[in-house]
């Protein structure tokens, strides 16, 4: 048995990271991480969304069964087993640090130890609703949440201060394997850093792909661009929003350092894996779109590196993984149980290369009319859009998701619908959702959905 620390990001585009193949990002603790561990090259979140993804993670179940499709706390049901308390009913000590942002409160989560919960605020995000779709007036302003100011990173790096402060005096009082859990927010907008990180990247650059690509007028991509009015940003704001995310994430990077230097400096390396996955990706102005809610790679993606006395150094895996199948490497690792109806494989018995094996994802939340699941299998990626042409991607060929090649390989894409099928009936959940979503409207008594609190 081994202990696990797990870090978990916001909003982290695996893609923008120097261990992932980007040509100037500076994370050379992940590059420690993946040199010391182990890379899975293809990790992916339950849902591209904060609160749906975050309940999936704490609960080991998807998101269609929780019923925790947007970031809207009304009328969710808070009657949940946690990992938390499944690992602290076994014996092992489960401590949270940071972000909660699920279906109840952290207190009521049932860890052994909580600090510093940052729970979503009642009712939460009550802009949802999908048809007709809600439009965020003035969301355009968020194109200004860029710069620098030095207290940036004050509330994450309390978090971690929080982390070592409890592995230095009451981790080696106990006499259990124990997991810790510490949840950093960035680089979660707004891209503020502080002078140091905002220097590292002294010129801001341009996506690649704009709204010219066909990908990027899809009526799915359409409406989340109108949802937050997104065409409205300048090129002055993309340039200075790219800039402060790159200076996010090396400030994540720093993060996770402390938490590597600690415990090697501490012998605790020996007896405790560390893993660094965020809850899901941003587009960073690819195709136009920011933020997360879309089933392209850049959103749905997360990193995942876990390095320690349960994972091989140096090893990358191919094999498609989800936060799910993280989550149940903290029970690996600790010599715990699941429950039998969760969902996820421990990452340390997943191959290195299963072309056969699938991953799936969905969303329901707010910025498209109606819902979409994603599957993919091998290089085949089958985006299933409720109200809208569905997607076929071959990623091995077009990674940026360009060509839409859904028409020429009907073989594939049926092979994948069928996939999708084994694991929920598209129809009736997306209609599930809409009902579920108009009755947290009426009861919010706000017929046309719309609010302040963006989430």
């Amino acid at each position: 048995m081994a202990n696990t620390i797990l870090l978990m990001s916001d909003e982290h585009n695996p893609m923008i990271s120097s261990v992932y193949g980007h040509p100037f990002i500076q994370t050379p603790h992940m590059e420690r991480m993946a040199a010391y561990g182990t890379m899975y090259r293809n990790a992916y979140c339950p849902s591209p969304l904060c609160l749906p993804c975050r309940s999936s993670f704490m609960s080991g179940k998807r998101v269609h069964e929780l019923q925790t499709y947007n970031n809207c706390l009304m009328n969710v049901k808070k009657e949940q087993l946690t990992y938390g308390k499944v690992l602290a009913d076994q014996g092992v000590h489960s401590v949270y640090i940071g972000k909660v942002d699920v279906y109840d409160r952290g207190e009521n989560l049932g860890f052994s130890e909580l600090f510093q919960p940052r729970d979503r605020k009642f009712p939460g995000d009550v802009n949802i609703q999908r048809s007709p779709l809600g439009i965020r007036h003035g969301a355009e302003a968020k194109g200004n949440n860029y710069g620098v100011r030095e207290d940036a990173f004050d509330n994450d790096i309390a978090k971690v201060d929080q982390a070592l402060q409890w592995l230095a005096s009451s981790a080696p009082k106990l006499d259990c394997p124990w997991v810790l859990t510490v949840n950093v927010v960035n680089p979660h907008p707004p891209q503020w850093n502080t002078q140091e990180f905002w220097d590292m990247y002294p010129e801001g650059d341009l996506p690649k792909y704009g709204t010219e690509q066909a990908s990027a007028n899809h009526p799915y991509a359409r409406d989340l661009r109108d949802h937050f009015n997104w065409d409205l940003f300048t090129e002055e704001q993309v340039r200075g929003l790219r800039r402060g995310y790159y200076g996010n994430v090396s400030f994540v990077d720093q993060q996770l350092g402390r938490l590597i230097e600690y415990l090697e400096r501490s012998g605790l390396a020996e007896t405790t894996n560390l893993l660094y996955v965020s809850d899901h990706g941003e587009m960073l102005g690819k195709f136009g779109m920011w933020f997360k809610s879309s089933m392209f790679e850049d959103s749905v993606r997360v990193p995942c590196l876990a390095m320690g006395p349960d994972y091989r150094a140096g090893a990358i895996v191919e094999t498609l993984v989800d936060l799910l199948d993280v989550q149940a490497s903290l029970f690996w690792s600790a010599g715990a149980s699941r429950p039998a109806d969760w969902v996820g494989t421990p990452l340390q018995e997943i191959p290195d290369n299963d072309s056969e094996r699938i991953v799936f994802s969905e969303y329901h939340g707010h910025g498209t009319r109606s819902g979409a699941y994603m599957i993919r299998k091998g290089d085949w990626k089958l985006i299933y859009n409720m109200d809208a042409p569905h997607q076929l991607f071959q990623l091995a060929e077009d990674p940026d998701e360009l060509c839409n090649v859904f028409t020429q390989h009907p073989r594939h894409a049926q092979e994948l619908e069928a996939e999708l099928r084994k694991i929920c009936t598209p129809e009736l959940e997306n209609a599930a959702a809409h009902q579920f979503e108009q009755r947290q409207i009426e009861s919010l008594g706000a017929g046309d959905g719309k609010g302040v609190n963006n989430g």
